[in-house]
């Protein structure tokens, strides 16, 4: 079985190498459980459990829960038992009806872990220098690129890169400021166009916005990708001073992210992670115990009377094969 330190170091690599991940934590117990209060699995993004929070009809709960967790970044509190002992008025406790454990009832925290969203600002502006604080304040991963741009400058950032467009990298949660004064917009804007950044802007006139648009317009750009280029950078809020500017930039940047429902992870990530949907046809019932399982991972399914129906656990399909008439007439 995983130890606690074991657990411990996995949050913490997961963490440095900015992977998504869930700590689930049992936080009370009612024997009988396999479970006690205090241990701790971590739920990661391709919807792999690693430590033990309780057995086979405890997992997957977890697991749909935990994904959950990380599409929309907000903890959970889940009770687990015989439907007898859930009393299914706590506000903000999601109740899970199981028959399949031995009559024990289990409480398990799930704590999301998302990565730190990447402001990256490219140019030698005096806004680059405000925004780079700002973000730094607000907890963003910073990374600066451009003309005179070297660590001495900017000792607070977490990259601080020379020009050089090609070294720039870009997720579903970077936030990227060009902030040239014409040096180099233009390749900083194609590279981010092309990528999959969250946010795009650029500090400029007006006039400056519209030559550059037909630049990118010259070198292939459709209107859909040209959208995503906001000019001018930053809410309306009046600004004048670099330093305002740099506020309306990140304020607009916070309410992006925070309006977003949904999380948005690398795109290698995002392939890997099953999320759950509410097309009902994904999903199905367990008719033993009535806990919900994923159609597309089921390993365990019973044919009757022409009808495929799904498992949580071996045991509820045994029973379920026993005496299917039961079941079903207990699910009408």
């Amino acid at each position: 079985m995983t130890q606690p330190d074991d657990i411990l170091s996995l949050a913490y690599h997961l963490k440095q190498s900015g992977q998504p991940f869930v700590i689930a934590t049992v936080v009370r117990t009612h024997a009988p459980t396999s479970a006690k209060s205090g241990m701790k699995a971590i739920v990661t993004a391709d919807g792999a459990l690693t430590g033990w929070v309780g057995g086979s009809c405890t997992q997957p709960t977890v697991v749909r829960e935990s994904l959950k967790a990380l599409q929309d970044g907000s903890p959970r509190f889940i009770r687990l038992g015989p439907p007898e002992e859930l009393r299914g008025d706590t506000p903000g406790v999601i109740e899970v009806p199981l028959t399949c454990v031995s009559g024990g009832t289990l409480e398990i925290y799930l704590d999301p872990h998302l990565p730190s969203p990447t402001l990256l600002v490219v140019g030698h502006l005096p806004v680059v220098e405000a925004l780079v604080e700002i973000g730094r304040a607000l907890h963003y991963s910073v990374t600066v690129m451009g003309e005179d741009v070297t660590p001495e400058r900017f000792p607070s950032v977490d990259q601080a890169l020379p020009l050089d467009i090609a070294r720039l990298t870009f997720t579903p949660q970077t936030y990227v400021v060009v902030a040239s004064h014409g040096n180099y917009d233009e390749p900083a804007l194609e590279a981010a166009l092309n990528s999959e950044a969250a946010y795009i802007a650029l500090v400029a006139s007006q006039k400056r916005r519209d030559s550059i648009r037909d630049y990118l317009r010259g070198s292939g750009f459709s209107e859909e990708k040209l959208a995503r280029l906001k000019c001018p950078a930053g809410l309306d809020l009046g600004s004048v001073t670099p330093e305002e500017i740099a506020l309306s930039i990140m304020a607009e940047i916070v309410q992006l992210r925070r309006q977003s429902p949904t999380l948005r992870l690398r795109s290698g990530q995002v392939s890997s992670l099953q999320l759950p949907t509410s097309n009902p046809q994904s999903e199905a019932v367990d008719p033993v115990c009535g806990m919900t399982v994923e159609i597309a991972t089921a390993r365990y399914t019973s044919n009757y009377d022409g009808q495929t129906y799904y498992f949580c656990a071996p045991g509820c399909k045994r029973s379920f094969d026993k005496e299917p008439q039961k079941y079903l007439a207990q699910a009408v």
